[in-house]
């Protein structure tokens, strides 16, 4: 149980865009930021899942969110600019950039790997973030107040037998997050940490251990505290860190 309760109002005023939003933790993500006052930005490639979403935060009262479809597996440079341009004139800034899209690929040796499938798994996972948040940093950098989640795995930390091409990406995001958290440390107001969500009743936690009881593990929206906390303005100053979700320790002036 987390012993961190958000304020009502925590993310008031706030605009977060959530890629991969259309379901599992993105769409936990959109909805608890939403109910906390955030205006949220849904990004996915299902424009049916994102509009299953955006119904959800509307009927609940929430700030009316916004939907922006994109396949990152096909995303150009441009595409990501047009994005940035686009939001620019809608919104002017952006307060929280949460990196939660990821394709898991094939788990094989890497002798085995499948070429095109590894190209897929970069793309997605770790080019996509990094034109993503390329072409957004100008607008994070407006707000008073900003910050980037990257979402990482234990297998980006350690490497382990068979991830190939997804336990790369994932080693690739850690180090991106935290280069970009020591460029952006001084004389800005961007915070960029990466956090592991661990095991959680998702759909790609069902594809990567089809034998696995998935009731055993823990439902996106447990973990949510963690989240709201770390885009939340709570986390000011906590910048270039590696975070587990179910093993978070939260700093003692939040327990309640």
């Amino acid at each position: 149980m987390s012993l961190y309760t958000p304020p009502a109002d925590l993310l008031a005023k706030r605009t977060i865009l959530i890629t991969g939003a259309g379901d599992g933790i993105g769409r936990a993500a959109a909805l608890a930021c939403a109910a906390h006052g955030a205006t949220i930005i849904l990004l996915g490639r299902t424009i049916s899942k994102l509009e299953r979403v955006y119904d959800e935060i509307e009927q609940a009262g929430y700030p009316q969110p916004a939907i922006y479809p994109m396949n990152l597996e096909g995303a150009t440079p441009k595409d990501y600019a047009d994005l940035a341009a686009t939001l620019e004139r809608e919104f002017g800034h952006l307060d929280g950039l949460l990196h939660n899209a990821a394709l898991l690929g094939g788990l094989s040796p890497m002798a085995h790997q499948d070429i095109d499938l590894w190209f897929k798994v970069m793309q997605v996972n770790l080019n996509a973030p990094f034109l993503l948040t390329r072409a957004c940093l100008g607008l994070l950098m407006r707000a008073p107040d900003a910050s980037i989640v990257f979402t990482s795995d234990q297998v980006g930390r350690r490497g382990r037998a068979y991830w190939g091409a997804y336990g790369v990406s994932k080693a690739g995001i850690e180090g991106m997050s935290q280069i970009l958290a020591q460029e952006l440390e001084t004389n800005t107001h961007v915070r960029v940490n990466s956090l592991d969500p661990g095991a959680v009743r998702t759909r790609m936690r069902t594809l990567a251990y089809p034998g696995e009881n998935a009731q055993t593990n823990p439902a996106p929206e447990t973990l949510m505290p963690v989240y709201l906390y770390l885009l939340g303005p709570d986390s000011q100053g906590i910048t270039g860190q590696q975070f587990e979700a179910q093993n978070f320790a939260w700093p003692a002036t939040l327990r309640h």
